[in-house]
C-alpha cells in the first residue's frame, strides 16, 4: 500500500514536471544544462474520476517522452526529494522487517528444539518413575519377606495373651502369612497359657489349608500337649488323626482316635463321634 502511494506521488510529480516542460515551464531541462525549478503541487482529494484523469495524463506524458527521446531530445526529470526520502525509509523498514523475520525464524527454531527437549525429558521422567515404582515395590516385597522369615521373638501388641490371640486371629482372616506369624508370636510370648495352645491349634488349621499336613501334625501335637480340657480340644484331636492318616501314619492316627474316645468322647457332639468312627475305618484301626 505504501509503495503504491510512493509510485502515485512520483507519477504526480513527474506528470507536473513534464507538463511544465512541454508547456514551456522551467521544471524540466534538456541535456543542454538549462536550470530546473520545483513546482508547488496543491493537495487534492483523489477519487476515481481524478485518478482516471491522472492515468490518462500519465499515458500522454509517456508518449510525449517517448517521442522526444526518439527525436534525440532526452528529458531529464529530477526526482522528488520527499519521495526519495520516503523510499529510503521504506528500504530501512524493509531491512528491519527482514531482520525481524530472521529473528522470528530463529526463535521458532529454538522453540521447536525446546519443545522436543521437553517432550524427551517428560518421556525419560515417566520411564524413570516407572522404574522407581518397580524398585520400590521390589524393595517392599523383600522387606516383607525378610520380616516374615526372621526368627519369631516375643512381642505383645496388646499386653495380654487373650488380646494378642484375638488380634492374631483377625489378622489371619486378612493376611494368612502375617496371621500365621502373629499366632507363632503368641506361642513364643505366652508359652504356658491356654491361648498359646489354641494358637497352635489354629496354626495347624492354616497348615492344613496350605496342604502342609506334616507341619499341621506338629502344630496339633503342640496344642494337645497335656490333653487340655477346652472346647476346641476334641475337634483338634480329630484333625490330628486326619493329618496323621494323610501323612501315612495310620498307627499314630489310631492312637489319637483312642485318646479321643477315652478323653473327649463323652462331651463330644454327635457329629464329632460320627467323624471319629469314619476316621477309624479310613485308618484301618483294629
Amino acid at each position: 500500500m505504501m509503495k503504491q502511494s510512493f509510485r502515485l506521488k512520483m507519477s504526480v510529480a513527474t506528470a507536473a514536471l513534464v507538463l511544465c516542460s512541454i508547456g514551456g515551464g522551467v521544471a524540466v531541462a534538456q541535456n543542454r544544462g538549462a536550470p530546473v525549478a520545483q513546482p508547488v503541487i496543491p493537495a487534492v482529494e483523489w477519487d476515481k474520476r481524478r485518478l482516471d484523469t491522472l492515468d490518462r495524463n500519465v499515458r500522454r506524458l509517456e508518449r510525449a517522452l517517448t517521442q522526444r527521446n526518439a527525436a534525440g531530445q532526452p528529458v531529464i526529470v529530477e526526482p522528488d526529494p520527499e519521495v526519495v526520502a520516503l523510499q529510503g525509509q521504506v528500504s530501512v523498514m524493509e531491512r528491519r522487517l527482514a531482520d525481524l523475520e530472521a529473528t522470528f525464524r530463529r526463535v521458532n527454531a529454538d522453540n521447536e528444539r525446546m519443545t522436543f527437549d521437553l517432550d524427551e525429558a517428560t518421556r525419560n521422567n515417566a520411564a524413570l518413575t516407572r522404574r522407581l515404582d518397580t524398585l520400590e515395590e521390589r524393595l517392599k516385597e523383600m522387606q516383607e519377606e525378610a520380616e516374615l522369615n526372621a526368627p519369631v521373638s516375643a512381642n505383645s501388641p496388646t499386653g495380654n495373651a487373650a488380646g494378642d490371640l484375638q488380634a492374631a486371629m483377625r489378622l489371619s482372616g486378612e493376611d494368612s502369612r502375617r496371621g500365621m506369624r502373629a499366632l507363632e508370636t503368641v506361642t513364643v510370648t505366652w508359652p504356658d497359657t491356654p491361648q498359646a495352645k489354641e494358637a497352635y491349634s489354629r496354626l495347624g488349621d492354616m497348615h492344613v489349608a496350605g496342604r502342609d499336613n506334616a507341619s499341621a501334625v506338629s502344630a496339633y501335637a503342640q496344642a494337645l500337649t497335656g490333653w487340655p480340657r477346652t472346647p476346641w480340644a476334641a475337634e483338634t484331636v480329630l484333625k490330628l488323626a486326619e493329618a496323621l492318616r494323610a501323612t501315612d501314619r495310620k498307627t499314630q492316627a489310631c492312637g489319637a482316635l483312642t485318646e479321643f474316645t477315652r478323653r473327649y468322647a463323652e462331651a463330644a457332639t454327635a457329629q464329632q463321634k460320627t467323624r471319629a468312627t469314619q476316621l477309624r475305618t479310613r485308618a484301618e484301626c483294629s
